[in-house]
């Protein structure tokens, strides 16, 4: 018996590396797959990124006053110079979470939501123009994160019309006049569309987002995506960004296309990393060609290693290097050039936030 609970628990130590043979991989879950690359190639740290960086998507993310403090400190280590809290809140709720991030000047900026409440009712568009109006005039500089995963603009536990609806038109065209970029979330990434089995590479984080397309009324990927090209088209002047890259990773073609045509469009990376550092040459070019469009932003716990993390794809040619927070397989460095990191990081969203 003794011997038994030994072998099980083994650990051998081989050429500097550990291997504890304690988990049975007969056993063992796609979720709690943490795998350590073995490749003696050359790994760059990277505790500061390169250039000044703008954070153009993250959330309320501390609770306390002392959380906030933490926070700036994080964001000084690693070289962040702002950051921007997607509250998606109206009335009291935003005006509580500005309050908590105001005492620190400009290192914050808290945008607002759409006051979707009562949206089927007479006389709905005036007010929710009058409290955007209002958020304006306590702080806010912008809209979002609104997100419509396919049953509509969503809002607490109940939804609201799609982005396109005539009903919204006149808050994209208030947020035109005030200048306000509008931070919108449609669709989800392809993989959630996709069969749950064992086709579906994304399957661990696809599974737990899945799209169950036989809800009644529910737009799929691309009838989305025509939402978010109708609302740019038609409001020429409001700026639109196209969160987590329009959720087209899986085919940058068609986010590529819609940033060709509309001039008042861009797109943030954030928590799409994982997803497109997969796939290095590619994007590499992508950056390239759309280097005056992209926008940096994390939408992740504000953790210093989740900011290194980032810089280290976005700034070296490391190959096969893992996080916990993506996928199951290896990221891999884009190697950006000076100018394009300069752009990425920071003067693309200085020219939004009109500094």
């Amino acid at each position: 018996m003794t011997k038994l609970i030994a072998s099980f628990f083994s650990i051998l130590v081989f050429q500097g590396y550990t291997i504890c043979f304690a988990q049975d991989p007969t056993q063992l879950k796609l979720k709690d797959f943490r795998p350590k690359s073995i490749y003696r190639v050359p790994v760059t740290k990277i505790t500061k990124a390169k250039y000044p960086v703008i954070d153009m998507h993250s959330h309320d993310f501390a609770k306390t006053g002392e959380e906030v403090a933490q926070w700036v400190k994080t964001m000084d280590q690693a070289g962040i110079e702002k950051v921007i809290i997607l509250s998606g809140a109206k009335g009291a709720s935003f005006d509580s979470i500005y309050s908590k991030y105001a005492r620190y000047g400009d290192r914050f900026e808290v945008w607002c939501g759409f006051d979707l409440a009562g949206y089927n009712e007479p006389g709905w568009s005036e007010k929710a123009v009058k409290e955007l109006q209002r958020c304006f005039k306590v702080g806010a500089r912008g809209v979002g994160e609104l997100s419509d995963k396919g049953l509509g603009l969503s809002y607490s536990e109940r939804f609201g019309p799609h982005i396109n609806d005539p009903l919204i038109k006149p808050l994209l065209k208030k947020c035109g006049e005030l200048k306000m970029p509008i931070n919108i979330h449609v669709a989800e990434p392809y993989w959630m569309y996709l069969p749950m089995d064992s086709t579906n590479d994304g399957l661990m984080n696809a599974y737990t987002w899945r799209i169950d397309l036989t809800q009644k009324g529910i737009l799929g990927h691309a009838d989305l995506i025509k939402t978010l090209e109708d609302v740019v088209r038609d409001n020429v002047n409001t700026t639109f960004i196209a969160c987590h890259f329009a959720n087209c990773e899986y085919d940058l073609s068609i986010l590529g296309s819609l940033l060709d045509k509309y001039a008042n469009l861009y797109a943030d990376v954030s928590a799409r990393f994982g997803e497109t550092s997969a796939i290095p040459r590619y994007m590499a070019s992508f950056y390239d060609k759309y280097q005056d469009k992209l926008l940096y932003g994390t939408d992740n716990e504000p953790e210093a290693h989740m900011y290194q993390i980032t810089f280290r794809i976005l700034e070296t040619l490391d190959e096969h290097f893992y996080y916990y927070r993506f996928y199951h397989w290896p990221s891999h460095g884009f190697g950006l050039n000076d100018t394009i990191l300069k752009k990425v990081y920071n003067e693309n969203a200085g020219k939004l936030l009109n500094h």
